[in-house]
C-alpha cells in the first residue's frame, strides 16, 4: 500500500477539523514490499507489472489458441486490436514487407503498455505502472538496442555513423555541429524522452485523479460538501481523459518504436 498519510481516506481529514490538505506527491508513489526475498522487494507496482503480462498472454492465447474461420466474440477482439496495431502503425510506418516481421513485437507493446496504464482507473488497483520510471525506461532500452542493432547490420559501422549523425557534407562548414547534435540527440536524447514521455503523461495523470480524490474527501463537512461535489465531479472528468490518455499514450509509444525503426533501416542519402 501507498503512505497511508497521502490518502484522505485512511487520515479521516476534512476541511473543518483542524487538520491541513494531504497533498499528493513523490511519497504517493512509494509503496511498502508485500514480501521480501533475499533483498528484493517485490511491491504493488511489481505485482501489477506481472499482472499485465499474465493478462496480455493470456488474453491473446484465449483468442487465438484455437482460432475459427468464423470467429468468436474474444477472437474477433484480439483480430481488431492486432490488426489496429499492424495496419494502422507498423504498415503505415514500415510498410508491409518489411512491417510484418515487426508487428508481434509492437502488438506486445502496445497492449501491454496500454494493459500497465489503465490500472490507474481499476478499482483496488488504482495506480498506473508506467508511473514508475523503471518500467517504461526498461521497454524504451528494449526499442532501442533493437534500433542501434537493425542500424549497424544494415548499414554497417560507417553507414551506421553516418545514419546515426545525419553525415552530410552539403551542409558546408556547419556539419560538424549538425553531426554532433544529431549524434547527442539519437544516441542520448532519443531513448531518455521515448521513456519519459510515457512516464511524465502517466504521472501527471495519476497526480490529478489523487488530488482531486482526496480533495472530495477532504471537503465533504459542512457547507464544504457542494465543493466536494464538484471536486467529484472533476475524478470523473479525469477519469474519462484518462481513459484517452492512456490509450493515446501506448499508440505513441510504439508509433515512435516503429519510426525509429524505419529510420536505422532507411538508406542514408
Amino acid at each position: 500500500m501507498s503512505d497511508a498519510k497521502t490518502l484522505a481516506f485512511e487520515t479521516d481529514c476534512h476541511i473543518f477539523e483542524g487538520c491541513g490538505f494531504p497533498t499528493p506527491g513523490l511519497h504517493s508513489f512509494v509503496f511498502e514490499p508485500i514480501f521480501t526475498v533475499g533483498g528484493f522487494e517485490f511491491n504493488k507496482p511489481i505485482l501489477l507489472v506481472l499482472l499485465s503480462t499474465i493478462i496480455v498472454i493470456g488474453f491473446f492465447w484465449a483468442a487465438f489458441n484455437k482460432p475459427k474461420l468464423i470467429p468468436g466474440k474474444l477472437q474477433m477482439i484480439g483480430e481488431l486490436g492486432y490488426d489496429f496495431v499492424r495496419r494502422g502503425v507498423v504498415y503505415e510506418t514500415l510498410g508491409k514487407r518489411e512491417g510484418d516481421k515487426y508487428v508481434p513485437l509492437m502488438v506486445s507493446l502496445f497492449f501491454f503498455v496500454w494493459m500497465m496504464n489503465i490500472w490507474s482507473i481499476i478499482p483496488v488497483a488504482q495506480f498506473p505502472a508506467t508511473s514508475i520510471i523503471a518500467f517504461p525506461a526498461g521497454l524504451a532500452a528494449v526499442v532501442y538496442v533493437l534500433w542501434v542493432s537493425l542500424t549497424f547490420k544494415k548499414h554497417g559501422f560507417v553507414g551506421a555513423f553516418k545514419n546515426i549523425t545525419g553525415y552530410d557534407k552539403s551542409l558546408g562548414p556547419v556539419f560538424p555541429v549538425v553531426m554532433f547534435f544529431e549524434f547527442l540527440s539519437n544516441l542520448l536524447i532519443r531513448p531518455f524522452t521515448h521513456a519519459v514521455r510515457l512516464f511524465a503523461n502517466m504521472f501527471a495523470g495519476h497526480v490529478l485523479l489523487l488530488i482531486f480524490t482526496i480533495a472530495s474527501w477532504y471537503l465533504l463537512n459542512g457547507i464544504g460538501i457542494a465543493y466536494a461535489g464538484v471536486s467529484f465531479l472533476m475524478v470523473l472528468v479525469m477519469t474519462v481523459f484518462e481513459l484517452f490518455i492512456q490509450a493515446l499514450q501506448a499508440y505513441v509509444f510504439i508509433l515512435l518504436s516503429c519510426s525509429y525503426i524505419q529510420g536505422a533501416l532507411a538508406e542514408h542519402h
